[in-house]
């Protein structure tokens, strides 16, 4: 590939033509050079998801789907952390339903998208530049830059960043395909493409617009003579493309306002809250730290505090290097190509606006800004950069430009693909530690060998889901999945906890507080009626999950009402003759509530603990 002797003899037509491809074999060639990097794209994300497995999100996301009928509210309309995301919910519906968790089927789900995702970005390129060896530059680029990678390893993020990517590839290249021949069938697919990522991810909202811009600078980029009437021409592309695109952009609007009207009755908007000073302090870090040394197959070094996600740290050498490749590419390319200005604003423009909402949304006094450094949140900008340098390749080149040496083009490039293989291997070194697999699949073992018995609702490890996730932190959730009917409930007649290594194991109830001796002898607390009776604790408890440890002599089976003078009742069934239940409350107050569910039935309480259960006794 000699990319002199291409530059010397490129000639890119008036908008609204195709620009000129090689001849037809070698045409083929190219794009079978495509596919194979495709492939071998594929083949690295492949063996980074194997090297994942369930994270914070993809449990919440699975226990829903476990607990509610795939076409329900609870599941499609859920308001899952300021996220509308009902295709997200259905696709890990079936694949719970076909595998409940195993990784396997999740790794299935990543790959796919990603393929499509990756074709998507090569027809992108064709469609804009044509079937030539230049192509390859920015498809490398692409498949091989780690700002998508950490989108793609967690599987919950990768349910709205591939769909996301995807629409923003294929959309823009409906636009510019639908300008250049007017066939009605872009239009239709660009709003049926835009109208699917909106229900996989609400920032979808920006396709459209996206594919707007680009067309319109495809157009500008044609465009022949000085750059004086920068703002004319602009003006000039922009209203053609409006004009012969306009199926598309009112069928894409209308998709909008529909998905607009469902979004505000989903989500709550109004729970968002942010300072101006907090946001600011957010956007550097996720710009230095984060996405400029990837452009150059950084950031090579990432940090990691568990639970969290890994996060870019370069040293502050690399971000000064990368600044300087950046700044020095944007001039590089300014000088080479005509009308580029435009494009590169466009480009930064995005970085921004990609930003923004996350950290809006994100700001607040528990929100550290190593959250911005963690580049989920920005795989998009990738699809942006790739169409901006197709752009540049469509670009006229300007007089007594001598652009690079092919040899100079293939060192450079491989030298982008060595950073960026490195950078891979560094994030996956610190994302594949987890506890979360060992915990589900000692969890899943202890439960073949269940003997039937209850066990109370506790929440699982910090370090496999976070208190901050709280509820959905609760094992009954969290192992909804693999979880046998009658696992937890509210009472049981054996009190066993699951380990933090996931084993199941007998367990107590600390004395936190204890019921005091009943005033009968050999009974203590007498329940006769159904009217629930007092029996008063040595001190108050705050409100909190406890346990009640009730030793009790029945006169026959039935069911009592237990509670704390605050708390909701919950029902647990006793037995004839002396036992002993374990009834998990919520509450406060100085006195446990207790009373019959059952008529005539006659119950003896005596002392015991009300507390924390513990296994580690």
């Amino acid at each position: 590939m000699d990319t002199a002797l291409v530059a010397r003899s490129e000639q890119i037509p008036a908008s609204g033509h195709a620009p000129r491809s090689e001849n037809s074999r070698a045409g083929r060639v190219i794009v079978i050079v495509a596919l194979c990097l495709i492939l071998a794209q594929a083949g690295l994300r492949w063996w980074v998801a194997r090297n994942g497995y369930f994270y914070w999100d993809d449990l919440v996301v699975v226990s829903r789907a476990a607990r509610f009928p795939l076409l329900s509210h609870d599941l499609l309309l859920y308001d899952h952390d300021g996220h509308f995301m009902p295709l997200a919910f259905v696709t890990a519906w079936v694949v719970t339903a076909a595998a409940p968790l195993v990784w396997a089927g999740p790794v299935v789900t990543m790959l796919v998208a990603q393929l499509a995702v990756s074709l998507a970005v090569l027809r992108l390129l064709i469609v804009l530049v044509g079937r030539r060896w230049m192509i390859l530059v920015p498809l490398i680029f692409f498949l091989f830059s780690p700002l998508t990678l950490p989108a793609f390893a967690w599987w919950a993020a990768a349910l709205n960043a591939l769909p996301l990517q995807f629409a923003l590839a294929w959309v823009i290249g409906d636009a510019v395909l639908l300008v250049r021949t007017g066939r009605r069938r872009f239009a239709m697919s660009g709003i049926v493409v835009t109208a699917t990522a909106l229900l996989f991810f609400e920032k979808s909202v920006l396709v459209p617009v996206v594919a707007f811009a680009v067309a319109a600078l495809a157009c500008y980029v044609d465009g022949a003579g000085d750059e004086r009437g920068v703002m004319g021409e602009l003006g000039r592309c922009a209203r053609s493309v409006w004009r012969r695109g306009a199926a598309l952009w009112i069928g894409s609007l209308i998709a909008l306002v529909c998905w607009f009207a469902i979004y505000l009755t989903v989500i709550d908007t109004s729970s968002v809250h942010y300072s101006t000073n907090e946001v600011r302090g957010l956007l550097p870090g996720a710009t230095s730290f984060g996405m400029v040394p990837t452009l150059l197959g950084g950031p090579w070094t990432w940090e990691r505090w568990l639970p969290s996600t890994p996060w870019a740290d370069p040293p502050g050498w690399a971000v000064a290097t990368a600044w300087a490749g950046v700044l020095a590419l944007l001039v590089w390319s300014l000088r080479a190509r005509r009308r580029m200005g435009p494009v590169w604003l466009l480009a930064a423009g995005y970085v921004v606006l990609a930003q923004l909402p996350v950290a809006l949304a994100r700001t607040g006094p528990n929100t550290a800004g190593e959250l911005m450094q963690s580049l989920r949140y920005f795989a998009d900008v990738a699809v942006i950069l790739t169409a901006a340098a197709a752009l540049f390749l469509r670009a006229r080149p300007r007089e007594g430009f001598t652009p690079p040496r092919g040899r100079t083009v293939l060192a450079v490039t491989a030298l982008f693909v060595v950073s960026s293989l490195f950078t891979t291997v560094t994030f996956v070194r610190s994302w594949r530690v987890s506890p979360t697999e060992a915990y589900l699949a000692n969890v899943a073992s202890a439960l073949d060998d269940w003997d039937g018995v209850p066990l109370l609702e506790q929440e699982v490890p910090w370090n496999v889901l976070n208190p901050l996730a709280y509820p959905d932190n609760l094992a009954s959730r969290v192992l909804a999945p693999i979880a046998p009917p009658g696992l937890f409930a509210e009472s049981t007649p054996r009190l066993r906890m699951i380990t933090d290594g996931g084993d199941i194991v007998d367990a107590v109830v600390w004395w936190n507080r204890a019921i005091v001796p009943g005033p009968e002898p050999s009974c203590g607390y007498r329940l006769t009626g159904t009217e629930p009776i007092d029996i008063p604790l040595n001190g108050p408890m705050l409100e909190h999950e406890w346990t009640a440890q009730l030793n009790y002599l029945a006169e026959r089976d039935g069911r009592i009402t237990v509670a704390l003078q605050t708390g909701t009742p919950v029902v647990a069934p006793v037995r004839r003759g002396l036992n002993t239940v374990f009834v998990r409350i919520v509450g406060s107050g100085s006195a446990l509530r207790i009373g019959s569910a059952t008529p005539g039935l006659g119950l003896c309480i005596g002392a015991g603990p009300v507390g924390v259960a513990s296994y580690d006794f």
